[in-house]
């Protein structure tokens, strides 16, 4: 029993001053003209209450799921709280808080004088802590004293020992009782009360102690709950006294029994069962993701990143993350748990957590933006690191996504992609045709290595596979740099870069962003994907090429739902066409070639990651690889219509530790068995081949391709990586 303070004593002194007249008068009269004098003497006005008394607004716990709408990822909280509807709380659980504080609940207006004065009495006379509040009178306390939208000084004041304060209570509870049914209140004071070790509201307080649902609750588990709501931490079974816990429950048992709700009989077996707790802690944020689910942390991180970024739950940073922690929102995401895992298996496949070496991975839903997966080799973690580890194995830094500092990685030649979709936008043909030379002296002045009498001149990486004349095909296909640099310079930079920014490439490097708005025009080796960027903008670039155009912003949600009920639009995808469908499927029919396989019109002769085509068994896909200078990273993006996925190995912490070009095949692979993990079960579908007037005329009829059909290739690791050394791009 809480000890009452000198100033609580005194309070209860003076109060009983103010109400022993006005009780002593009424003692006499029959129960219902006492209740009608109560309710005239509170004077209380429903339309005069504060809003949050109307309108509950207490803040509650925002859950987010899977996509699959039943695995809980992680819930996020300032008051470990959800609102359940009264049918969903067992009916013990609802007489067992009735007879512990309230037993003539169902009987009062909501201010009960009988029982105030017999408190005040007890409190006077024996010192016993009694408090005298109805269920309503508390239920007024607690929204006031929880109420976001009041100020801290304005929710200290709901439990401040006045005269005032405590008359205020009164009007507010007979102005509720007036207007709402007793169930009505019953279950919002549920939902609210707090039971000790964190719990707020019946529902995370069944889970803290039990791990069950309301609705599941035992006789005694209900009467020990019950029995905490008058001193919460002091009774906690967890955090407080235990034995003080029990005590407490066998009065909530005698006093159902005197209720009526249930028989001596049943009190008595509920009081002889043991203590028996099952508790369990509330997962809070991103970083408390389910064990062994490393990869979705930084999904949650991105999803978090996102969620401040939207108007609709706040007009500042700091009102939307309120948001997200007081809402009390349903949030379905679009993670799927067996991609995910797929992802993660890969990517960890290739390094391991202690290595500073990274490969993260994203998949996209091409015409939706929906995020699939975010996988990397390190544990989403705030745990300290070794000495010189800095960023591993535990990190929280974006390094799938991008941002707080996180640029990204040189994606190499994958960005060939912009240059020839921007060629086939300003009426080029897949038959352009050039005599590819191993160097291309250009118009850009340079200096030092990779320069020709003062001027940029980049090389082909194996100029005896790669030079001679080439077409969109070919030169995507075998990724012949001195192609796409003439194609570039043809074309205008300024205008790849404008493409690649147009498909959701951002800069988040200073030097980046500067050549971007003041260079463009001259920024000759964006071509060869020189800029940084990151695995989920790259995989959203090309999933909007799958999507025949159609770009969608990056969503990682599939519905948020509002605690009544209303699905809200900042769910559904954004998405609007950025190229012509024509232009994106001519592009595709051209990234055939690099995975094996071959264009609508037979011009694909070869290709730098041919392995894609077995481990996906034929099932149409395009794709393009990427190396960076002295195979610094090492990239490859796959796409079919119904998936895009990219990954890029890459030391975060060290631009300059070169991964080497090796790992290029293992990429590779990843990505494909991520792919088919995403499309395992799917129906496979064509791409649309693109029309004539974008074909051209091709000068030269197919060649063979030198190297063994991969399809024909023994499932031989040293084999295959022969030959991506050989075809490397």
């Amino acid at each position: 029993m809480a000890t009452p303070t000198p100033l609580s004593r005194l309070f209860t002194v003076v109060l009983a001053g103010v109400l022993a007249g006005l009780v002593l008068a009424v003692a006499a009269l029959p129960g219902n003209l006492l209740l009608g004098f109560a309710a005239k003497a509170a004077l209380g006005n429903y339309a005069a209450l504060p809003d949050a008394l109307r309108t509950p607004a207490t803040p509650q716990r925002s859950y987010l799921y899977a996509n699959d709408g039943k695995t809980l990822i992680t819930t996020f909280y300032d008051v470990n709280r959800t609102d359940v509807a009264l049918a969903e709380i067992a009916l013990v659980m609802r007489q067992a808080i009735v007879a512990a504080e309230d037993r003539r609940f169902y009987d009062h207006g909501g201010v009960d004088l009988r029982g105030m004065l017999r408190a005040v009495v007890s409190n006077v006379t024996e010192g016993s802590g009694q408090g005298g509040s109805t269920l309503t009178m508390q239920y007024v306390r607690n929204v006031l004293k929880t109420d976001p939208s009041r100020t801290a000084e304005e929710r200290a004041a709901a439990t401040e020992p006045t005269i005032g304060r405590k008359l205020q209570e009164i009007r507010y509870a007979n102005a509720l009782e007036q207007r709402l049914g007793k169930d009505e209140i019953l279950n919002r004071y549920l939902n609210i009360a707090y039971f000790g070790s964190g719990a707020y509201g019946v529902a995370a307080a069944s889970q803290r102690y039990f791990s069950k649902a309301p609705a599941d609750l035992t006789l005694a588990e209900a009467a020990l709950l019950a029995g905490l709501v008058q001193s919460p931490e002091a009774y906690s079974p967890i955090d407080g006294d235990a034995d003080a816990a029990l005590e407490r429950r066998g009065y909530v048992l005698d006093s159902m029994v005197e209720t009526g709700a249930i028989t001596a009989d049943q009190a008595a077996e509920a009081r002889a069962e043991t203590l028996t707790l099952d508790p369990s802690e509330q997962a809070n944020g991103c970083a408390a993701t389910t064990s062994g689910r490393d990869g979705w942390g930084f999904f949650c991180d991105y999803l978090r990143r996102w969620w401040v970024a939207q108007p609709e739950f706040g007009d500042t940073v700091e009102e939307r993350e309120q948001a997200l922690r007081r809402g009390g929102y349903r949030v379905v995401t679009t993670l799927d748990p067996q991609i995910q895992a797929t992802a993660q298996r890969q990517a960890t496949g290739i390094y391991g957590y202690d290595n500073p070496r990274a490969v993260p991975v994203a998949a996209v839903e091409p015409g939706t933006g929906r995020v699939l997966a975010m996988a990397v080799n390190r544990h989403y973690s705030l745990d300290d690191n070794p000495d010189g580890q800095v960023n591993y194995p535990n990190t929280v830094n974006p390094l799938i996504s991008g941002g707080a500092g996180v640029a990204g990685y040189q994606a190499g030649s994958t960005f060939k992609l912009f240059t020839m979709l921007a060629a086939l936008e300003s009426g080029r043909t897949l038959s352009t045709g050039f005599d590819a030379p191993s160097r291309l002296p250009t118009r850009y002045a340079a200096e030092g290595e990779g320069s020709c009498d003062g001027r940029w001149c980049p090389g082909n990486s194996n100029p005896e596979w790669m030079d001679g004349y080439r077409m969109m095909w070919d030169g995507f296909g075998r990724s012949v740099n001195t192609y796409f640099v003439w194609l570039a310079e043809q074309v205008g930079p300024e205008k790849v870069v404008e493409m690649a920014q147009r498909l959701g490439i951002t800069f988040r490097a200073e030097s980046d962003a500067d050549f971007a708005v003041n260079d463009a025009a001259d920024w000759g080796a964006f071509t060869l994907g020189v800029a940084a960027t990151t695995p989920l903008d790259l995989a959203n670039a090309y999933a909007t090429v799958a999507a025949e155009g159609t770009y969608c912003a990056p969503l990682p949600v599939v519905s948020v739902t509002a605690p009544d009920g209303q699905r809200l639009a900042v769910g559904d995808p954004s998405c609007r066409r950025v190229l012509d469908a024509d232009v994106a499927r001519a592009a595709t029919d051209a990234a055939r070639c690099p995975v094996g396989q071959q264009s609508a019109f037979g011009q694909c002769n070869g290709g730098t990651a041919t392995a894609v085509n077995r481990i996906l068994d034929g099932r149409p896909v395009a794709g393009k690889t990427g190396s960076s200078d002295q195979a610094a990273t090492e990239s490859f993006v796959g796409y079919t219509p119904q998936v895009a996925v990219a990954g890029i190995a890459a030391n975060p912490d060290d631009p300059t530790d070169s991964v080497g070009a090796a790992v290029q095949a293992r990429v590779i692979d990843a990505v494909a068995r991520i792919i088919g993990t995403a499309v395992e079960g799917q129906p496979a579908q064509a791409f649309t081949p693109p029309s004539r007037e974008l074909v051209g005329t091709p000068r030269r009829p197919v060649e063979r391709d030198p190297l063994p059909d991969p399809r024909r290739t023994p499932d031989n690791p040293l084999s295959d990586l022969r030959r991506w050394l050989q075809n490397r791009g």
